[in-house]
């Protein structure tokens, strides 16, 4: 099953979950620590475009994404959060939403992980 992509996409996203939950954690613990910037992760859609994976055709006929479409789709920067009087720039809310985040998604991805497999594994029986 190695061979499915879903698994390694999955993986990948496993791995991306935990890298940003540690730097949500680490603005956290740095809350009120002067000086301090708070720090975040790349998106996953950089993760997963810079990724091997690719859409297959099996047909010539099939048509496939362009790549000037897939060039013009890029992330919104936002503002940086200001600073307090200290120069932290953690803001407190944003973490535990990002930290609400992470745990979401985590909880979907391993749900699609494990209804992937069982369909997998009723699909050899």
């Amino acid at each position: 099953m190695s061979d499915i992509y879903l698994f390694q996409v999955a993986a990948e996203k496993t791995q991306w979950l935990s890298a940003r939950q540690t730097a949500v954690a680490s603005n956290v613990a740095n809350a009120s620590t002067p000086g301090y910037h708070a720090v975040d992760v790349q998106p996953f859609s950089a993760v997963l475009h810079a990724s091997p994976i690719a859409m297959a055709s099996t047909n010539p006929g099939h048509i496939g994404p362009t790549a000037p479409l897939l060039d013009s789709i890029k992330e919104v920067e936002t503002d940086p959060a200001e600073e307090s009087l200290s120069g932290n720039t953690v803001n407190l809310e944003q973490q535990m939403i990002n930290l609400g985040d992470v745990g979401r998604d985590f909880s979907m991805t391993a749900a699609i992980r494990r209804a992937f497999h069982q369909l997998a594994l009723a699909a050899l029986k």
